[in-house]
């Protein structure tokens, strides 16, 4: 049985964070939900209400054998904008900042040496908090695969299909066989 490994990661709106990593080459899956707040289960209206501290996050299971978590990263950095402190876009609010939960002290190292090479690629200072997993909570069933059920959506067009491309563009040897 192959190992698998979890990577919590924020980065605005989850439809474009999963969505891109839907297609990774390694990835198991990817689950669209919150993170890091106050409450138990909460609710999308909840959290669109920036009180709860939650933040849009995906859950990434993995196989290391094939993607490392420094590859995930290297990935998240090209397809949000780690320098803008809760926004991606249009999508403003601490439910959208920029995050990597953890998992281990290895992935902790392994982000701490990622953001620092990435930030040689932004004129910026990147934001993205850094912080031990917390409890993920998965979101309602109809955010899941949400661009790939809605690709017509005007915001499937207009702004996840560009970081899809970016992706695309980016990794074209990760890419997923058959996406």
């Amino acid at each position: 049985m192959a190992k698998e490994e979890i990577a919590l990661l924020g980065g605005g709106c989850f439809w474009c964070i999963e969505a891109v990593y839907n297609r990774v080459e390694g990835v198991k899956s990817a689950v669209s939900g919150y993170a890091g707040g106050e409450g138990i289960n909460p609710s999308y209206k909840e959290i669109c209400t920036g009180t709860t501290g939650h933040a849009e996050v995906v859950e990434i299971t993995f196989d290391p054998n094939v993607i490392s978590f420094g590859e995930i990263l290297e990935i998240f950095w090209v397809i949000h904008d780690p320098t803008t402190l809760n926004r991606q876009g249009a999508d403003a609010g601490t439910q959208y900042r920029s995050v990597i939960y953890y998992q281990n002290d290895e992935q902790k190292a392994a982000a701490e040496l990622s953001i620092a090479k990435a930030q040689n690629g932004f004129g910026d200072s990147i934001v993205t908090e850094l912080s031990p997993a917390p409890t993920f909570y998965a979101a309602e069933a109809y955010h899941q695969d949400y661009y790939d059920l809605n690709k017509t959506q005007g915001y499937c067009q207009v702004v996840i299909a560009p970081k899809i491309e970016k992706f695309l563009t980016s990794f074209p040897k990760k890419l997923k066989e058959g996406r």
